[in-house]
């Protein structure tokens, strides 16, 4: 046994010279130099004119999107509309933005070209198809609710608004036109020379609160009620007059004062608001759902279907909303909702 352990000893000290151990490495060769990469900055603006270029009154930027240069990215920040994107190889790129990542309404230009290393930074136009309106002018269109009935400053949501697009895009001016007791069907009436007042990039449509005060609305059912026709013509108008339409569903009413009829009829006529809005391709604000989502409806009214001025401030959080969002994030909320517009 003394034997055979001495054995096992000594192959095991001469196992490297007898070819069992392992096998000792030959020198490296010479190592591949690190590939060059370099940095570009990318302003993401609102081209308000379309000339393709940034001009000195253009003060709105857009942030959130994405933009790909080569196998890099990066997403343009608030204020600044700049992406810095990294990572990229010397060679011939092309410069484009993510569509997805794009905010509603809003155009991309194509992909452009560009030689790295190159140029420093590189402008990302985007545009809006509003013809001759003013830009970055926003009209709310509506009832006592718009007009901003019930607020301590009896503006309702337009400054809330105006504060809160404003920094978010360089520059935004908020007007409201709301038509105490009016039903939707006659605002459809007044709609077009109210646009010709302001000629609005964007119109902010918040209708059907005194639809149910209608006997046939009321009895019948929002089936046999106006309001989708009139919302319908509404929007038509909105769009025949380049403006960017947003509409929103129904705000519930004050559940400590209102019947629960009346804000279940709400809840039904919503559901076909949203279907007009996928039927028309436009951006909806689901402002009952905002409301609702605070966990607290009768803190937030002045009586039975004003607001005060925390719910003034969710309907100004619910515009801002649909306004800015990226299109992947609308989209996700409807199967069928897009952004484009009549020609």
């Amino acid at each position: 046994m003394k034997r055979r352990r001495l054995v096992a000893l000594a192959c095991g000290l001469v196992a490297a010279a007898c070819g069992g151990g392992s096998t000792p490495s030959g020198p490296s060769g010479p190592s591949e130099p690190p590939v060059p990469t370099y940095s570009v900055t990318a302003t993401v603006f609102y081209d308000e004119n379309g000339n393709g270029l940034l001009d000195g009154s253009e003060a709105v930027r857009v942030p959130g999107v994405d933009v790909v240069i080569g196998t890099g990215t990066g997403t343009s920040a608030a204020g600044t509309g700049q992406a810095v994107v990294t990572g990229i190889r010397e060679g011939a790129q092309t410069v484009a933005v993510r569509t997805e990542s794009v905010p509603a309404y809003f155009q991309p230009p194509p992909p452009v070209p560009i030689q790295v290393p190159g140029p420093t930074e590189v402008r990302i136009p985007l545009t809006l198809p509003i013809g001759s309106n003013k830009p970055n002018v926003y009209l709310g269109l509506g009832d006592s609710i718009t007009n901003g009935d019930g607020s301590s400053d009896h503006l309702g949501y337009v400054l809330k608004l105006q504060n809160l697009l404003g920094p978010h895009f360089g520059r935004a001016e908020v007007h409201a036109v709301g038509r105490e007791g009016d039903t939707s069907a006659e605002t459809a009436e007044v709609t077009r020379k109210t646009l010709g007042w302001f000629d609005p990039a964007y119109t902010l449509i918040l209708l059907g609160t005194n639809d149910w005060q209608d006997q046939t609305c009321q009895n019948q059912g929002p089936s046999a009620c106006f309001t989708i026709d009139a919302l319908r013509s509404i929007v038509e108008d909105v769009k025949d007059w380049d403006s960017l339409p947003v509409l929103a569903t129904i705000i519930p009413g004050n559940p400590a004062m209102v019947p629960a009829g009346r804000n279940a009829w709400f809840d039904e006529m919503n559901v076909k608001i949203k279907a007009l809005a996928q039927e028309q391709r436009i951006t909806l604000a689901d402002l009952n759902a905002d409301f609702k989502a605070t966990g607290s409806l009768p803190a937030l009214y002045y009586d039975d279907v004003h607001p005060n001025d925390a719910g003034y401030q969710v309907i100004a959080q619910g515009w801002f909303k649909a306004i800015t969002r990226a299109r992947s994030v609308a989209a996700a909320s409807s199967s069928r909702f897009g952004f484009s517009l009549k020609p």
